[in-house]
């Protein structure tokens, strides 16, 4: 092991103790220890001492240890209970730690852990006491002895609410996106998909470049963009070769394969991990968006943003011929699997675009490829083995981050010192943007979406952002900012597979990927202000 492996380990590892030592004020016990395994994991991920997926496991095990009713923290000892003693039938006496002068209550004891404070109105203080009253315990609690007790700031879940993030329905929607994807590589139903779609474009370089960014946009909003814009540069590499080595449109065609790849993940709410991340956010606090209203959120700023950035790499690459030969061969096979995942391939598609129709969701409609295609062993135990786990549990441990920030109450407190309300929703929505995409060109794009959602959900349980439209459109703009964040090699498992191809400098990467964040952000925001109003009151009542 490496010594700044080890100087990482350590420094998350202090950054998980480091809130145990503090006192930090309006912060419970419970956001303490949320506190410092946030820290840690954004050390972790930020720097990848470990795997980032091994990451999301481990932040999952210490909030089952730590937080959740059957942890280590909660069941190491049992605090102290005390029963009252009758003056009358209204008036109780409980010693005098039991009462917190400050809040004006007494701690219930729950039988799950957890505690609840009972308002009682002070009658006595005297040396037997304090004399109470109204006071009722309710079967299955018992009073705290010591109202300060340090387990009285832990709220306890059950350990299945983090467990259950492994099998949450933003898990699902990606694991049926991820077979359907798997399938169609197996069949050679992309490459097929690919050769109807360039067909209408012809030879013109400029059609050819259009052609090859919307199917590379459309095939990333329904498979991984690593898996697209691997698939797409094998179609372009041999069209590369063609043009002598002087043509600046060798630049242009392999660089529109990775800004499509990452444009094109906006579309849908499986296109991109940080998609499935901000709708399980919402989800978290009861909303839901459709899967064809995502699609009609985000289309119309997709497509005006990818005219721009093709019209914009034709000035700056432009092609020494008039015409390029596009040599395209395959045929769409015809046995039964092949047949049977068209089927459930269509179905899918067309059930997730529908969803405000007829009412499934699309997790639920997830299932179909899910058990369809193993059913049916259109995909195999091979294929199962290479799905990209190590994504769905880079999810889950964001999902799972988010529960714990929002119920120990870290997330407002993390919220409460800065003058947010002050920047107005337009200065929020600026904010959100440039911190997005600036991490998104560091960072994973996923981390950064896992890092961030949590605040802009804890901006809206502090009542800073006006409705919950308002939290919808900050989430979306997160979303679409993560995506924008590709100016550099690092910035996207697109742009690298695009880069190790040696046609493109970080200059070119980085000029393209810097206009294009620009661009996106400034659609984003006129979608924000203009579109999304028109839509959003549908499923925000």
């Amino acid at each position: 092991m490496s010594r700044i492996r080890c100087i990482l380990l350590v420094a998350g590892l202090a950054a998980l103790s480091l809130p145990l030592w503090l006192s930090l004020d309006g912060l419970s016990l419970g956001g303490h220890i949320a506190l410092g395994i946030f820290l840690m994991a954004a050390i972790f991920w930020m720097a990848e001492p470990i795997p980032i997926y091994a990451t999301s496991l481990l932040v999952i095990t210490l909030q089952v240890l730590l937080l959740s009713s059957q942890g280590i923290v909660v069941t190491f000892s049992d605090p102290p209970t005390v029963a009252p003693e009758a003056v009358d039938s209204e008036v109780w006496v409980i010693p005098e730690s039991a009462y917190s002068s400050a809040t004006e209550q007494v701690y219930l004891l729950e039988s799950n852990g957890s505690f609840r404070g009972l308002s009682v109105e002070v009658v006595e203080r005297g040396n037997a006491g304090v004399l109470v009253r109204p006071f009722t315990i309710p079967p299955d609690t018992e009073l705290l002895a010591d109202a300060g007790h340090w387990r009285r700031g832990i709220e306890p879940v059950s350990y299945t609410v983090f467990l259950g993030t492994l099998s949450n329905p933003i898990i699902i929607l990606f694991l049926g996106g991820f077979l359907l994807a798997a399938a169609a590589v197996r069949y050679e139903l992309e490459r097929n998909l690919t050769r109807i779609f360039l067909k209408p474009f012809g030879n013109a370089p400029s059609n050819i470049l259009l052609g090859m960014m919307l199917v590379t946009a459309v095939l990333s909003a329904f498979m991984s963009n690593t898996a697209t814009t691997a698939m797409m540069m094998t179609v372009v590499l041999p069209l590369i070769r063609q043009l002598p080595d002087g043509d600046r449109f060798r630049i242009g065609l392999a660089l529109c394969i990775p800004v499509a790849a990452n444009i094109g993940g906006i579309i849908t709410p499986i296109g991109t991990p940080p998609n499935a991340i901000v709708i399980a956010a919402l989800a978290e606090q009861g909303y839901s968006i459709p899967f064809g209203i995502w699609m009609l959120l985000t289309t119309p700023l997709v497509l005006v943003l990818m005219a721009i950035v093709w019209f914009t790499l034709m000035r700056l690459f432009p092609c020494k011929q008039a015409q390029v030969e596009l040599e395209l061969s395959g045929n769409f096979q015809r046995s039964p699997k092949a047949i049977a995942l068209y089927l459930i391939f269509g179905t899918t598609v067309i059930l997730w675009v529908t969803e405000a129709w007829h009412g499934l969701s699309s997790s639920l409609v997830a299932l179909l490829p899910i058990a369809g295609l193993t059913a049916c062993q259109v995909v195999e135990k091979q294929e199962i083995r290479s799905l990209p786990w190590e994504v769905l549990w880079l999810v889950a441990g964001g999902i799972a981050l988010g529960i714990s920030m929002r119920d120990t109450g870290l997330a407002m407190w993390l919220i409460s010192g800065v003058p947010w309300g002050a920047l107005g929703v337009l200065g929020l929505l600026i904010v959100f943007c440039l911190v997005a995409v600036t991490f998104s060109n560091f960072l994973s794009n996923t981390v950064t979406a896992t890092l961030v959602i949590p605040l802009a959900i804890g901006l809206s349980v502090g009542g800073v952002l006006p409705d919950t439209q308002t939290l919808f459109t900050v989430a979306l703009m997160i979303a679409v900012s993560c995506s924008l964040g590709m100016a550099l090699p690092i910035s996207t498992p697109p742009n690298a597979i695009a880069y190790s191809t040696g046609l493109l400098r970080t200059v070119d990467l980085a000029k393209v990927g810097i206009f294009t964040a620009v661009v996106g952000i400034l659609l984003a925001m006129a979608s924000a202000l203009l579109l999304w109003p028109l839509i959003l009151p549908s499923i925000t009542g």
